[in-house]
């Protein structure tokens, strides 16, 4: 999991936002294939892609800031 580590946070954060967001009108893919999946209609292999390229760096983002949040709760306190 230290690769995760090395990801820089802002440019997978851009990523995230304009992958996550792409298209902006008239709904962004991943809105439209999480519905898809949970509706049970995500069936076409490039609709699964789709669900892939536009999910994984929100998935990437989301994994980073849970073990930035973690990695800060169980650091000790630095002595003075």
């Amino acid at each position: 999991m230290r690769w995760i580590d090395r990801i820089p946070l802002l440019p997978l954060a851009v990523a995230a936002v304009l992958l996550g967001l792409a298209p902006f009108r008239p709904q962004p893919h991943l809105m439209e294939k999480l519905g898809m999946l949970v509706s049970g209609t995500l069936t076409r292999p490039i609709d699964i892609f789709d669900l892939f390229l536009h999910g994984t760096p929100v998935a990437l983002l989301a994994l980073r800031l849970t073990r930035i949040t973690r990695q800060r709760g169980t650091t000790p306190p630095h002595a003075s």
